[in-house]
């Protein structure tokens, strides 16, 4: 079928030229959806962006559809709805409680931030407020509407979509849309070829326009195993006698580090140190594991594997009996990128003691402190105070929710004809141009890197 002669519009709210607030905006003369509700993380000039007025008409906005849980694709949701969005939220079942989870999380974190800063008197707002509460969030969640995996669903008339297989986290989703005779493909994150914990990404065949991420469009994943690296690392921290601290991401790295440790251990490969889990998000999402089997490849009998011998912190002030524990130890603690969570407390005791490491095991944005860890920087500033980094940083570079560049175009070239134009986004610059020029020399396909706020007639 021809498009028809009216332009279907895309825009970029965000995502465009960075790997943070995901936001698409499909439009035609009678409707508009928005694919992904992210919030803006990192850079200062990024994060004031979700204080800005909504860069979209909320009346106007007929539907959401989320492709995974993660914060930069669904954290701007209690935003909209608190400035009176109303309408559907489509999401797969996984997502949603996911979702349910990180915002939750999210809106403690501000809130406990805003009450930090007005005690402790360092923010330049009288008084610091949250973003948004939990209250807010709780007003979000009755929004969402779920849906299977290639389950196609009509939202009006000019718009029906189908979710398939990201490979991403629990959950996640590719996003096909199909707009007046064009057809769409939102690529989300993708995962892996051969992901840890999930099945692999769903190959697509035919289309007419790809929307697709380029966070690691610049590089190629390590060939080393993942359990080699953490044995090394372990083994290490063990040695010098001190403790791993390891910033996680609550979906699909903190169980993946479970897994990883305890089959280690059950291997006697690492010494028996102590485990703990101190990341409430991370814990309720790992019991998401055991409740969605379908939604992941793990057996039963690995999913009981991932929890066992890990000390389940939920309590914050339980989080200082653990450093009172004597001998060495790994803590997991969320945030993944260090803007938050109860690894900042581990930081302010730990981060000057040499014996100690921080291992960093994932996507590290510009303007985060483990971006400011990962490169070397001699201090950080954590709750008004700056701490000097004398702890050993290190980085596996093998985990990762996120295709390499080797990945993304064994996706990308399973179509059997190119697509009309491929749009780059949820990537920086350097990693955005590098894929383009990959994609352009091998596939031949039309290829442009999205700019954001920038409109495209289609």
């Amino acid at each position: 079928m021809q498009p028809e002669s009216t332009p279907v519009q895309l825009k970029f709210l965000g995502g465009a030229g960075t790997v943070t607030g995901s936001k698409i905006l499909l439009k035609t003369e009678r409707h508009q959806v928005l694919i992904d509700c992210g919030l803006f993380q990192g850079l200062k000039e990024l994060r004031l962006l979700n204080w800005q007025k909504p860069p979209l008409s909320i009346p106007d906005l007929d539907a959401i559809i989320l492709t995974h849980g993660h914060l930069d694709h669904c954290g701007y949701l209690p935003v909209l709805a608190k400035r009176g969005y109303d309408g559907p939220i489509y999401a797969t079942e996984p997502t949603r409680d996911v979702t349910r989870i990180i915002l939750n999380d999210s809106a403690r974190i501000q809130m406990e931030d805003a009450e930090e800063a007005n005690r402790g008197g360092y923010s330049i707002h009288r008084p610091a407020k949250p973003l948004y509460d939990l209250d807010d969030v709780a007003c979000t969640m009755p929004l969402f509407e779920t849906h299977n995996y290639s389950e196609w669903v009509i939202i009006n008339e000019d718009f029906k979509f189908c979710f398939r297989n990201s490979g991403h986290i629990l959950g996640s989703a590719i996003v096909e849309v199909k707009c007046q005779g064009r057809h769409f493909v939102f690529s989300g994150d993708i995962g892996q070829r051969q992901p840890l914990l999930m099945d692999p990404p769903m190959r697509l065949h035919e289309t007419d326009y790809v929307i697709m991420e380029s966070t690691y469009g610049d590089r190629l994943h390590s060939d080393v195993s993942p359990y080699q690296e953490l044995q090394e690392v372990v083994t290490h921290t063990y040695n010098k006698g001190g403790v791993l601290i390891i910033p996680s991401f609550a979906v699909e790295r903190a169980q993946e580090l479970l897994l990883i440790l305890n089959t280690l251990r059950d291997e006697r490969s690492i010494p028996p140190m102590p485990v703990y889990l101190d990341t409430p998000m991370g814990i309720d999402v790992s019991e998401l594991y055991l409740h969605y089997h379908e939604w992941h490849n793990l057996s039963q009998a690995e999913c009981e594997t991932m929890m066992r011998n890990v000390h389940i912190i939920r309590k914050s002030e339980y989080s200082q009996r653990v450093l009172e524990t004597h001998g060495p130890k790994i803590v997991i603690a969320g945030s993944g990128m260090v803007t938050g969570g109860r690894v900042l407390y581990y930081l302010e005791k730990l981060l000057e003691d040499p014996k100690n490491t921080v291992l960093l095991v994932g996507f590290q944005a510009p303007g985060t402190r483990g971006n400011l860890l990962r490169s070397g920087a001699d201090e950080i500033k954590i709750h008004g105070n700056y701490y000097k980094v004398k702890a050993e940083v290190r980085q596996v570079s093998s985990m990762s929710a996120h295709a390499d560049q080797a990945d993304l175009l064994w996706w990308l070239g399973n179509f059997k004809e190119a697509p009309l134009q491929v749009f780059l986004n949820h990537g920086e610059a350097q990693a955005s141009e590098a894929l383009r020029m990959k994609i352009k020399d091998e596939l031949k396909f039309p290829v442009t890197i999205a700019k954001m706020g920038h409109t495209y007639y289609l």
